[in-house]
């Protein structure tokens, strides 16, 4: 989750004025007050306790990213709960689609690091 994202104004320009300007001030007020850093330390924590680890994942391009074949473009995702890749023509749900691509970039990310361990090195994923 990206903090800084969610929480930016809705205030626009002169030229172009935001709407819901009160209430998106409201949510930004919320979100700005729950302890994320906190959560994901926990959470670390307790995975930790468990034997299992926690995987940070970018989400950069992970619901543009078609699943078939790589291509990255904005123009796969032009609405909201289709993806259709324009160089292959994969189409699926766009949430199934992205949620593919965080499973691949998790695991090898889990990859990396096993591999580390093998050889000796302690690194944890990004």
């Amino acid at each position: 989750l990206k903090v800084r994202n969610m929480s930016k104004s809705a205030k626009g320009s002169i030229a172009n004025p935001g709407t819901k300007v009160k209430a998106k001030s409201g949510l930004n007020r919320s979100i700005l007050n729950e302890a994320w850093h906190k959560f994901f330390t926990y959470l670390e924590y307790k995975l930790k306790l468990k034997g299992g680890i926690l995987i940070k994942v970018n989400p950069k391009h992970t619901s543009q990213t078609c699943i078939k074949c790589g291509h990255i473009s904005k123009d796969n995702r032009k609405e909201q709960e289709i993806f259709k890749c324009i160089k292959c023509g994969y189409k699926a749900n766009a949430d199934h689609n992205a949620a593919h691509n965080i499973l691949r970039r998790a695991g090898l990310a889990r990859m990396a690091c096993q591999a580390n361990l093998i050889r000796g090195r302690q690194q944890e994923p990004a």
